[in-house]
């Protein structure tokens, strides 16, 4: 999503925005003749060069914000725009329709604590259609006397690189409730798991919702997509709600593509134009998905 003004220069909501033309508003200027003025020809270079710089400054960093949001956006591209959330339950997902809906399933649980990482992968049988299109998703879970060592790190980024490479998994996302003391560590395997990962390959999180408004800490994280979760939340609903319910979109970029609900916190409406990721409390059917697949149509 890219918002060129007409004439600005400077930063607007954490993106850069720059001069991109003034025919359309010079066209509407009634004719103006500037008086004489008679200005050195050093000086004149000088002002000139003071009004240029600051302009091909912005430049290299634009473009890196274009390249980015191109990058970004393919990557993204094969998700279907609907995506079942599957959790460690059985499930047979072979009704879905690969066409229009993806599957999200937790592939494995990481549990750090103190130095030592245990990994816990998925039990629960999993049947899904042939051309299923996958997102697979790693827990992580970090007590208070973990260690958030280097080599845990390493692990957690280890595991999360091999369910990447799965059969039919186009996307991996990390589920990590990371507290203020944690972010450092976060960020840190992020890094390294984009490092690591293929480069087609999109990275997801999942997001608390207050991420995505005033403490947007995520926004220079190497991720793809940060999934503002609207279920289960303690402090800050009203405020979400509020918000969504005005007309206004959440701050940070990086969670105006997608929403994360749960069918059994329903939203009368919610920002159309979404990747929608469904959670259910119970296994899925055939019943339950195309019910809720209705509903989400009709406010999207």
């Amino acid at each position: 999503m890219l918002d060129f003004p007409k004439l600005d220069t400077g930063w607007r909501g954490g993106e850069p925005v720059l001069l991109v033309s003034v025919r359309a508003f010079a066209c509407h200027m009634p004719p103006f003749r500037f008086p004489a003025l008679r200005v050195h020809p050093r000086r004149a270079t000088r002002w000139s060069m003071l009004l240029v710089l600051p302009a091909l400054a912005l430049l290299p960093l634009l473009w890196y914000r274009l390249s980015f949001t191109h990058a970004r956006a393919a990557r993204l591209r094969p998700i279907p725009r609907i995506v079942l959330w599957a959790w460690e339950e059985p499930e047979d997902l072979r009704f879905v329709n690969p066409r229009d809906t993806g599957i999200a399933f937790l592939a494995a649980a990481i549990r750090l604590q103190a130095g030592d990482t245990i990994i816990h992968p998925r039990f629960q049988p999993l049947r899904v259609p042939d051309a299923a299109k996958l997102v697979s998703v790693v827990r992580i879970e970090a007590d208070s006397r973990a260690e958030l060592s280097r080599s845990q790190m390493e692990r957690s980024v280890a595991a999360i690189v091999e369910t990447g490479s799965w059969p039919r998994v186009r996307a991996v996302q990390v589920d990590f409730d990371a507290t203020l003391s944690q972010r450092n560590f976060y960020r840190n395997l992020l890094i390294e798991l984009r490092r690591r990962l293929p480069p087609a390959v999109p990275i997801s999180i999942t997001a608390l919702a207050s991420w995505c408004l005033d403490d947007n800490w995520i926004s220079a994280l190497p991720i793809d997509e940060a999934v503002p979760m609207l279920f289960q939340m303690s402090a800050g609903r009203d405020q979400v709600v509020a918000r969504l319910a005005s007309g206004k979109d959440f701050r940070s970029p990086l969670c105006q593509d997608s929403l994360g609900i749960s069918t059994d916190e329903r939203w009368s409406t919610l920002p159309a134009g979404r990747r929608v990721y469904i959670f259910h409390t119970k296994p899925w059917d055939q019943k339950t998905e195309l019910a809720l697949l209705r509903e989400v149509r009709q406010w999207r």
